[in-house]
């Protein structure tokens, strides 16, 4: 027999080592841990030379479905000319090469804005825009692709006219000669605007592999006046999606009213809006995510902040993120749609900063790993009250976005956000977005950095860290739980039964009473 004071000692541990594994477990469920290998690298060559003052950004990352430790990196140069920059690894982004995007014969040296993306045969396809003129008007949209991961790169294909901006590309992940081409098709332009409204988003589909386009297809409503920023993905139905945001009445950035100066953003509000195709962008109906997005920024229409989009290919659920300032500052944002549904979750926040502390979270890039982890990565400035010393930030969700772990930093120092091409008039641009490839296991990211640059040189480079991300087994989970469950059940027994023992022993009865 155990003695009284022997049974309150034993159930008082056993309840505290089963909250203890209660405790651990729900921990342990809700924290993936992230571990970035090797630090932040730079991508470009010149990002390590002092004489090098391009402005490298708007970086797009691609990995080759059939080769993981095969990396393409495209991005948009600024300055000293508009031009093109692309590299490509081959052992998974410890070392890049750099490639020379071609030129078509008789179009003017101004390769610009770039995208890239690997087809499902491992094929490597790289659009891209010329300039012309001293307004640096597009000219024409052109394919490039590769089946030997940049090592080299077919001869130029037209595949767009004039004043297509923002131009965006999509390969079907189940049919290796279906491409998308997303752009913004313009009727005119002045200085930092287009010159009026009604200026639709396109799409135009190859089944040969870029050889031929179909002719392109309105997949934005035409009531929506002011649209910019397509971000194009395909499901794993093939069905084809397109966000993108409605400016509403915003004529400061859309019509250029700011005349590319800083300042206050659009006091009104934006949509995010998806279109979507059942029939391989033949047709389209809309999906409103969210009608009252609250702007944070001014920015020049043909350059605006790109929404994210992805799409988990198991469960068939998309994903939507975006910068919001609804509580007074800038905070990334993650809406979903289930397969099926008819409306979308409510806006989650994502950064695990205090609501309205006065800092920057913005320009949010989204991945679904295989296991259907949600990967969100943005740039933050929540170390620096002055807003300006920024970071990039990673966070994850094994639960459909509903919570979000701790951040990670994946920057190993910080960077001056007001280094870039267009600083000096109070508008500087770290690009339209960042580059993000979700894996089974890992996170790999590319950004703008700008720790090499000034104020007067406007120097940015592209970086890149990989992400191994983890968190604890099911089994184990389950496992503590329960087990703790059962131990702290097993120690309020023990408590208990000394003093039932002791009442029924001294309870009257009834002839007692």
């Amino acid at each position: 027999m155990i003695d009284g004071g022997r049974a309150r000692r034993l159930g008082t541990a056993l309840a505290l080592l089963g909250a203890g594994a209660l405790f651990i477990a729900s921990g342990m469920e809700g924290e993936p841990s992230a571990r970035v290998v090797g630090g932040d690298a730079p991508v470009n060559a010149g990002a390590r030379d002092p004489g090098d003052i391009s402005a490298n950004n708007s970086p797009t990352l691609a990995r080759s479905p059939r080769d993981p430790d095969r990396l393409a990196v495209v991005n948009r140069v600024d300055s000293p000319r508009y031009s093109c920059g692309m590299n490509v690894s081959d052992d998974g982004g410890i070392r890049w090469r750099k490639v020379q995007v071609p030129i078509p014969r008789g179009e003017e040296r101004k390769c610009f804005a770039p995208d890239a993306t690997f087809s499902a045969d491992g094929t490597l396809h790289v659009s891209y825009v010329t300039l012309k003129g001293r307004g640096n008007v597009p000219n024409a949209v052109w394919l490039v692709r590769s089946s030997d991961g940049g090592r080299t790169l077919s001869a130029p294909r037209r595949v767009g006219g004039r004043l297509a901006f923002q131009v965006r590309l999509a390969a079907d992940p189940e049919r290796a000669r279906r491409l998308y081409l997303t752009w913004l098709q313009a009727e005119d332009v002045g200085l930092f605007r287009f010159a009026a409204p009604g200026n639709p988003i396109v799409v135009s589909r190859t089944d040969d592999g870029g050889e031929t386009w179909g002719r392109p297809v309105r997949a934005s409503d035409p009531s929506r006046a002011r649209v910019v920023a397509p971000a194009p993905a395909v499901g794993p139905g093939g069905e084809l999606y397109v966000l993108y945001l409605d400016l509403g009445d915003d004529r400061l950035d859309y019509e250029g009213a700011h005349e590319g100066f800083g300042g206050p953003p659009y006091d009104g509000r934006f949509a995010l809006v998806l279109g979507r195709s059942r029939d391989a962008g033949a047709t389209w109906e809309e999906s409103v995510v969210d009608e009252r997005v609250v702007p944070t920024t001014r920015f020049i229409s043909f350059l605006p902040p790109f929404p994210s989009i992805a799409v988990d290919h198991e469960s068939g659920r998309i994903y939507a993120a975006f910068q919001d300032g609804r509580l007074g500052d800038a905070d990334v944002y993650v809406w979903s749609l289930a397969r099926g549904a008819g409306a979308w979750s409510r806006a989650r926040r994502v950064n695990d900063t205090r609501p309205r502390d006065r800092t920057s979270q913005y320009l949010p890039k989204i991945g679904v790993g295989d296991d259907g982890r949600l990967d969100v990565v943005y740039y933050d400035r929540r170390r620096d009250r002055g807003d300006r010393s920024t970071e990039v930030s990673l966070q994850t969700s094994f639960d459909a976005g509903d919570t979000f772990s701790e951040r990670a930093v994946l920057t190993n120092r910080t960077f001056d956000a007001r280094i870039g091409a267009g600083g000096e008039r109070g508008l500087p641009d770290l690009g339209s977005r960042l580059g993000l490839v979700s894996t089974g296991s890992d996170a790999l990211t590319v950004w703008t950095d700008t720790r090499a640059g000034t104020e007067a040189s406007n120097k940015q480079d592209i970086a890149f860290a990989r992400a191994q991300l983890s968190r604890p087994r099911r089994t184990a989970r389950l496992a503590l739980r329960y087990g703790g469950a059962a131990l702290a059940a097993a120690g309020l027994v023990v408590l208990l039964v000394g003093p039932l023992r002791r009442y029924v022993r001294r309870a009257p009865t009834d002839c007692e009473s």
